[in-house]
């Protein structure tokens, strides 16, 4: 340590000395308390110390939960996307007597809605 740096911890040591003989009695109060619950302060944190590994373990244990449940059996896919072994995937829809009824009930709307899909409109511009 140089000299300069001992004549400032000096001069730093007396001023904090004479500033803490000067304080009037309301501020001595309030860096008392502060003092007080600066030193309490461990013991709660000690607790929150033991608090997080604790929740973080209950989070673990919901998540595998939720994701492994026994007896459960996995969801299936839906009818149409489901193909035999004798069948190949192709971008053709399937034939109307063995396809959904339900997906030939709305054609015009489907034509609608890929002619609207490929026309630029006022708002894309």
């Amino acid at each position: 340590m140089s000299q300069h740096d001992r004549d400032l911890e000096r001069r730093a040591r007396e001023l904090y000395l004479r500033a803490s003989r000067d304080v009037d009695p309301a501020t001595a109060g309030r860096l008392r308390a502060a003092r007080r619950t600066a030193l309490a302060a461990p013991h709660e944190s000690a607790t929150r110390r033991l608090m997080l590994p604790a929740g973080a373990f209950a989070v673990v244990a919901l998540a595998s939960l939720m994701l492994w449940q026994p007896g459960a059996t996995p969801p299936s896919a839906p009818p149409a996307v489901m193909q035999s072994a004798d069948t190949e995937a192709t971008d053709l829809p399937p034939d109307p007597d063995s396809a959904d009824p339900a997906l030939y009930q709305n054609l015009q709307f489907y034509s609608w809605l890929a002619y609207n899909d490929t026309q630029p409109s006022a708002a894309h511009k």
